[in-house]
């Protein structure tokens, strides 16, 4: 029996029983299996239409206000044929500017005619221009890659923890800052950073693990906002793979070195502590061998570079073809009167999206690809 045959039946027996009396509403929407306002809309169907009321009916609407018509279905679909790298956007623009009068259909409607008609192709995704890697790179001269790290924490006699910053020039295996800091916060690991840029120059990439200040698991590209100064100025970002420190084995193997001789045992206080940090970033630049380095110290190698520190950030630029944004405090854009939210470490900067597929729109922080939004959607994919 047709499955709507036995759901009118079901119907009917259900009146049936209402009409003997013997039921309450409760206890007769308990036995037929259904809630009590679908009982009540078929004992109300039933006492305004009879039995005709019971049988199943088109949920389809009966009228479309917004269907297309024949003749603006094809005279779309003609012009794609003609231009079919026009997306619906495009289409309607230049309908509207050369056919003024008629009545042109939603960009999302066309985008559907578009596609049962066959003439949308596979989207494709837009690889990415830059992002942070996890091969590591192999540096040829002083600055072409930094590696930083924080040393794992460990108390000072006064009971006050120390988490020692350090960072490295991975050619000559000089080392630019140990500085003991009370936390792994960003805000705390930046004036470090911004020190050694006003002192050494600016290197090419930096190469951290996937931890706190210098990246977020939870963020587009996983940007920190400090991660975020380092792209605004022209510094690529280079992130090992989570759980493998070997990547980074050179600045591994100097904090093994530093732990043994600063921290076995720990100074009295977190200024004692310094003194001893610098004391071993001293002789270690500059007196230790280094058998890598043919039995030479690092600093026999290092030479700050000529990429001078520009003293502020400068904002990224995009071409004009790019829409740019400007991400709010909460970390979204907004985008055609919606809110699009990519990420609070960018809270403040400016962001460009080029539309590469129609509706589908590459997003970029500066040259660093962010994600993919589609419109359709209303989402953005990292």
């Amino acid at each position: 029996m047709p499955w709507s045959e036995t759901v009118e039946m079901s119907r009917v027996k259900f009146i049936a029983e209402r009409e003997s009396g013997l039921y309450d509403m409760t206890e007769l929407c308990e036995k037929h299996g259904i809630s009590r306002k679908t009982g009540h809309k078929w004992a109300g169907r039933f006492d305004r239409e009879g039995v005709e009321g019971l049988q199943e009916r088109s949920r389809a609407p009966r009228h479309s206000p917004r269907q297309t018509s024949l003749e603006v279905r094809e005279r779309l679909l003609d012009l794609r044929r003609k231009h079919p790298s026009w997306g619906p956007r495009k289409l309607l623009a230049w309908l509207e500017k050369h056919e003024p009068g008629q009545v042109w259909p939603q960009a999302s409607t066309v985008g559907g005619l578009l596609k049962r008609a066959g003439l949308v192709g596979a989207c494709r995704r837009r690889a990415a221009r830059v992002r942070p890697v996890v091969a590591p790179t192999e540096a040829s001269g002083p600055n072409e890659v930094w590696t930083s790290d924080f040393k794992g924490e460990f108390r000072t006699g006064d009971g006050r923890l120390c988490y020692p910053l350090t960072v490295v020039d991975g050619f000559s295996r000089f080392v630019l800052v140990i500085e003991g800091l009370p936390s792994v916060a960003g805000a705390g690991a930046w004036p470090v950073f911004e020190r050694a840029f006003c002192e050494y120059g600016l290197p090419r990439v930096i190469r951290t693990d996937n931890g706190n200040p210098f990246a977020s698991s939870s963020a587009l590209a996983g940007l920190s906002r400090l991660s975020v100064r380092w792209l605004k100025l022209g510094i690529a970002l280079e992130r090992i793979q989570p759980g493998h420190p070997e990547q980074n084995g050179r600045h591994e193997r100097m904090h093994r070195t530093l732990k043994a001789e600063t921290a076995r045992p720990p100074a009295a206080n977190a200024r004692d502590q310094q003194e001893l940090f610098d004391r071993f970033r001293q002789e270690y630049n500059e007196q230790r061998p280094h058998e890598a380095l043919g039995q030479r110290p690092p600093s026999e190698l290092y030479q700050p570079s000529l990429r001078p520190y520009p003293g502020r950030l400068p904002q990224p630029e995009y071409p004009g073809h790019y829409e740019v944004r400007s991400v709010a405090r909460g970390g979204e854009i907004k985008w055609r009167g919606k809110f699009l939210f990519l990420s609070e470490a960018l809270a403040g900067e400016r962001v460009g999206l080029e539309e590469y597929e129609d509706g589908l729109w590459a997003v970029y922080f500066g040259a660093l690809h962010l994600g993919r939004f589609d419109e359709r959607e209303g989402k953005i994919h990292g």
